[in-house]
């Protein structure tokens, strides 16, 4: 069961008009490929979305579930929404109430156990070896967990690990500890504890509450350690730089590995078609894009165009943005179908204010342009600057001056 229905406000405007595993990621994915491709990739071909927020992207996005051969008669891809009705009055409180409202779904499966994993999170693992490591335990539940650094496990729920790799403790998004192994949100239930936890409503979200109510209870909740690549993309922050880490000389996440493909919903387009006079060096460059400008360390999806004298350096271009000639685009996220008018500086000067809406979060210099938004000829956006989704040339900030403030906000949310 994967969970795909959460608002994600860490990843501002990026989520505006999608759940956040539908984001768009290392040019040509979505989020959500990763733990689809991983449950086939691992024999797992009895698979559930839980949606709520904003699903339609997302849905498009799965369809049959054909590009992961999860169109199946028996098993196969199933897309739960959710709904409301007999008791269930409201909506989803959290991802153990998302599982609670689809127990009947649960009930009606053949397996002993229930795999449950998050959307958003980019990892490629085999999840047969945990599977049986569970079984072979006895346990009620298995974590996944992986090491994290100390400037970290504020972000994370941390494991307190004892013996035989019990779990004896948790420490949810704690401001300081002196643990160092962080959940994965990649849980095996064994299915009857999973409806005997559930069963008590108060129990809304996995890790702050099945969790730690399952370790009190004196349940067998054993730890299962994993070496591999794997990032929480949770924040703005940590989406641009699982991106950028696809550019260096040796990627900790190896997207060619042929062993553990991460299939995804292709685009019917040309091949990539670079001009005579563009530069380019260091990129990720996607089917059907044109670059006649210059482009450097960046990630550009399918169908974008950079047109001669642009300039685009450290940033992720989404599907069939326009950047017109002589724009410059630095440390930037912009997302699909924008257009950034001629001349304009995206991503421009070294003042560093932070974020109106998100100081905590937009404060490295990131610049983000929400999707089927126009920058003006000529304007110029600082640092930390967010521009909500569909925002137009129109717009009053771009009448009033040319220059956009670092950590401004513009437009209205969508």
């Amino acid at each position: 069961m994967i969970m795909a229905g959460g608002p994600s406000p860490g990843l501002s405007v990026l989520t505006e008009v999608r759940a956040a595993p539908a984001i768009p990621f290392g040019g040509k994915y979505r989020l959500i490929d990763f733990a689809l491709s991983n449950c086939v990739n691992s024999g797992v071909f009895n698979v559930a979305v839980l949606t709520q927020y904003r699903p339609h992207s997302l849905s498009e996005h799965l369809g049959t579930g054909a590009p992961w051969d999860l169109d199946l008669m028996k098993g196969g891809l199933r897309v739960l929404h959710p709904f409301q009705g007999g008791r269930f009055g409201d909506w989803q409180r959290g991802t153990a109430d998302a599982v609670r409202r689809n127990l009947e779904f649960v009930g009606e499966q053949s397996e002993n156990n229930v795999l449950v994993l998050a959307g958003d999170h980019v990892y490629t693992m085999d999840y047969g070896p945990m599977i049986r490591r569970h079984e072979d335990s006895g346990a009620d539940l298995t974590v996944a967990c992986r090491r994290v650094s100390p400037h970290e496990t504020h972000r994370f729920g941390m494991i307190v690990k004892g013996s035989d790799d019990r779990i004896t403790g948790f420490e949810e998004k704690p401001k300081r500890t002196r643990q160092t192994l962080a959940s994965m949100g990649v849980y095996v239930f064994k299915r009857s504890a999973l409806l005997d936890i559930l069963s008590d409503e108060s129990h809304t979200d996995f890790g702050r509450d099945v969790l730690p109510a399952m370790i009190e209870g004196g349940k067998d909740v054993r730890a299962y350690n994993f070496p591999g690549y794997w990032s929480d993309i949770g924040t703005v922050q940590a989406y641009w730089e699982a991106n950028m880490g696809l550019l260096s000389e040796d990627p900790a996440l190896d997207l060619y590995n042929p062993d553990a493909r991460v299939h995804t919903r292709s685009q019917e387009s040309g091949p990539v078609n670079i001009g005579r006079e563009a530069q380019v060096e260091g990129n990720l460059l996607s089917n059907g894009c044109i670059v006649e400008g210059t482009v450097q360390n960046s990630i550009i999806s399918p169908g974008v165009k950079i047109a001669a004298g642009a300039v685009v350096t450290n940033s992720i271009i989404l599907h069939g943005t326009v950047i017109e000639a002589g724009a410059v685009v630095d440390k930037c996220i912009i997302d699909k179908q924008c257009h950034i008018g001629a001349e304009a500086k995206v991503g421009d000067g070294d003042d560093n204010t932070p974020n109106q809406a998100l100081p905590r979060a937009l404060n490295t210099g990131l610049t983000i342009v929400g999707r089927d938004s126009e920058i003006p000829k000529g304007v110029i956006l600082g640092r930390n600057v967010t521009v909500h989704s569909g925002t137009r040339a129109a717009d009053p900030a771009f009448k009033k001056k040319k220059m956009i403030k670092s950590g401004s906000v513009v437009g209205k949310p969508e």
